[in-house]
């Protein structure tokens, strides 16, 4: 009798728990469930199958902390049940995230002074073009992760410290020594990651110089903004390879520049400059190379004298109103105005406009 294959060591955490009553909120983060899905499908594919006993447990590690907020999540998994894909691999509507490491290849800097609140994440492998790899990808997890925690952190710019190169997309040499379950693991990871950089509870900034192709691109959509040098070349070449853009790159560019254009680039894999990107509405902004970064910083400087929970409210519910049909985007809307109601940075701003002098917001 083979002996059962035993899970490896790793650890799930969660983001953007729903409750299942809380129907706008659940309409609102679909996008976090078929992440979740996914990742999870792919985890077990993987590890080729989960134990028989008691597999969601032994999946996801819980606590007793955790087995709450999963059951409160059933009413809507049941809901999303498909045929080929049973409900106890997905009872949890919240994102799964592996757990992260620091890379070299991502480096995280903290700006101080008037720039507080400020953070930027380089990318640095200039061997292989800033080529999404497993070690890339887990520097990117675990810069969310810190930045994610962080409260003192407004702003983040992600930019490149190799010239000419923003990110050349994953990495096909070492995508050559993969197995087609982890080919499939990696790319679930990578469009999960994504999903976390474009929820993230701050104003996200991509300044792109030189090449974003491919999973390169799909991280800058996955940015609140766009800032590109004149020197940019933008695309998704995945179908020259007989495959497609795997990491969001489907949803999120026809969501940026309509459904035809985006047919249009992914079907050809054309590749595009800067300022025909800034036509489209790709990129917000089309500087002269090697200017992208100092205009990301502007945009930056310009949002942390606001009050930081009504951007994060902002913010959500732009992201999550968009999703939904107007009467329900308006209710959300409502919801996020009401909870800065009672905020001390809400009765500041008011003071400090009847004083005639700049707001003190402290993010309460």
């Amino acid at each position: 009798m083979a002996e059962e294959r035993p899970l490896p060591r790793i650890t799930l955490t969660f983001k953007d728990t729903l409750c299942s009553e809380d129907r706008r909120e659940v309409e609102g983060e679909m996008r976090s469930l078929v992440c979740a899905k996914s990742l999870t499908r792919s985890l077990l594919h993987h590890w080729g199958g989960a134990p028989k006993s008691n597999p969601l447990s032994q999946l996801l590690n819980l606590s007793k902390g955790d087995a709450p907020l999963l059951s409160s999540s059933r009413a809507f998994t049941s809901q999303c049940r498909t045929p080929n894909f049973p409900n106890w691999q997905y009872q949890s509507c919240r994102t799964l995230i592996l757990e992260s490491t620091a890379s070299e290849s991502v480096k995280l800097n903290r700006l101080s002074d008037s720039d507080s609140g400020i953070v930027e994440v380089c990318l640095d492998r200039p061997g292989s073009k800033n080529a999404i790899g497993r070690d890339m990808l887990k520097g990117l997890q675990h810069v969310l992760d810190v930045v994610g925690k962080d409260t003192s952190i407004n702003v983040m710019m992600i930019c490149s410290s190799v010239p000419k190169i923003f990110c050349a997309g994953a990495d096909l040499k070492e995508r050559k020594t993969m197995t087609p379950p982890e080919v499939q693991f990696f790319v679930n990871s990578l469009r999960s990651t994504f999903c976390s950089l474009e929820q993230l509870g701050i104003p996200t900034i991509a300044a792109i110089e030189g090449a974003a192709l491919g999973g390169g691109l799909e991280l800058a959509m996955s940015c609140d903004f766009r800032i590109c040098g004149e020197n940019a070349v933008l695309g998704l070449p995945e179908t020259g390879l007989a495959i497609i853009p795997g990491a969001g790159g489907t949803q999120r560019l026809p969501r940026l520049v309509g459904k035809s254009v985006a047919k249009e680039l992914i079907f050809t894999g054309r590749k595009i400059s800067g300022r025909y990107a800034s036509s489209i509405g790709l990129v917000n902004h089309c500087v002269p190379a090697g200017e992208a970064r100092l205009k990301a910083l502007e945009i930056a400087r310009e949002i942390i004298q606001k009050g930081p929970l009504a951007i994060q409210m902002a913010k959500r519910a732009i992201n999550m109103g968009t999703e939904v049909d107007m009467e329900s985007g308006l209710e959300l809307e409502e919801e996020c105005y009401e909870r800065l109601l009672d905020s001390k940075d809400r009765i500041e701003g008011l003071a400090a406009f009847a004083e005639k002098r700049k707001p003190r917001y402290t993010g309460e």
